[in-house]
């Protein structure tokens, strides 16, 4: 993760801050925001308890505490601080999800307690909540902002649920919108077209760094038959559901037993038995059924052929010997051949 560089000290701007509140004042935004060497933030509820108050009490206290630190001097006196914290957020693009903001700042829990403390404070700051679609955000560029979020959305509402891209392909998608085009108030790079993709919520990238719905099975893996699809799609053609286990186990370090590999296989419609235990993706034009049904469907589709057109046809469906193919199509129940000698469906 990159690094961005402040140049004030936090917790000594904090006690800056504070100074001037009561002690209640005090204790409750440093609570609030986890101030304290724990780090930890409390709820209103909790601190309400500790004081033997309601919670909205304790709300309409840290209300107060924060309007009272807008108004003091010491809030004057910071305004480089807040100038400074802008002007990183602007060069990280204008928007930046608080995931990724804080730790950039610091890796310290506490110190970014502090940074969000200050985001809360300075005006220059919008902060964008936590919804269906974004992650908690803040903003100190509001058109660039409208213009990430619809960029985003219009990419989600691109895809299908199935389909996966790779990452450097969903950044170019990022960078190229039309809406990322016309912004003037920054020079877009990858990078920062990555940063603005991590705000989303509806997109997400699987174990194999590829990209697509967050809701798809693709994507958000939840068992071995979601990690049999991701090793057969990168493998690229058909495989016996034991090298099906063993790339799981390879790639993802997941222990598999190879019988409930093949009893996953089976049971998902994504995967075609195409010979004895091997399996290929059914996208991949492959389609399910008995041998014959394979030879009827060619038939139905193509018309009249020949012997070896259709061996040639069904080898490309199935991994199965020559003369398997030849003895269902010997049968007279379910095929014939024409004055002109080509096999049609009896």
């Amino acid at each position: 993760m990159a690094k961005a560089t402040i140049t004030f000290k936090p917790k000594q701007t904090t006690k800056k801050l504070l100074k001037g509140l009561a002690d209640r004042a005090q204790e409750v935004v440093i609570n609030r925001f986890g101030l304290n060497d724990e780090g930890e933030q409390h709820t209103l509820e909790s601190i309400g308890q500790k004081y033997g108050i309601t919670r909205e009490r304790v709300r309409q206290i840290e209300n107060f505490a924060l309007n009272a630190i807008k108004k003091s001097d010491s809030f004057t006196e910071a305004e480089e601080i807040f100038r400074e914290l802008k002007d990183v957020i602007h060069g990280l693009g204008g928007v930046v999800a608080e995931d990724e903001l804080l730790p950039m700042l610091s890796k310290d829990q506490v110190t970014q307690n502090h940074i969000g403390l200050y985001l809360t404070l300075g005006d220059e700051f919008k902060e964008a909540k936590e919804d269906a679609n974004f992650k908690k955000r803040w903003i100190v560029d509001g058109q660039t902002a409208d213009k990430v979020h619809k960029a985003l959305a219009d990419i989600h509402a691109a895809l299908s649920h199935e389909d996966l891209i790779s990452e450097n392909e969903i950044i170019d998608r990022v960078m190229c919108h039309d809406g990322i085009c016309d912004i003037a108030t920054h020079k877009v790079d990858k990078e920062m077209a990555a940063r603005w993709l991590n705000i989303s919520k509806s997109l997400a990238k699987n174990p194999l760094g590829e990209w697509g719905k967050s809701t798809s099975p693709n994507v958000k893996t939840r068992g071995i038959k979601d990690y049999a699809y991701l090793v057969m799609r990168r493998h690229g053609s058909p495989m016996h559901f034991r090298e099906v286990a063993e790339a799981i186990e390879k790639t993802f370090g997941k222990k598999t037993h190879t019988a409930t590999t093949h009893n996953e296989l089976i049971k998902d419609a994504r995967f075609v038995l195409v010979g004895r235990g091997v399996y290929a993706l059914k996208e991949w034009g492959y389609k399910g059924g008995v041998v014959r049904e394979v030879i009827e469907d060619i038939l139905k589709k193509e018309g009249p052929m020949t012997k070896d057109e259709i061996v040639e046809k069904v080898l490309k469906e199935r991994y199965l010997k020559k003369n398997t193919i030849l003895v269902n199509l010997m049968n007279p129940k379910n095929f014939k051949k024409n004055k002109d000698g080509l096999y049609t469906v009896a």
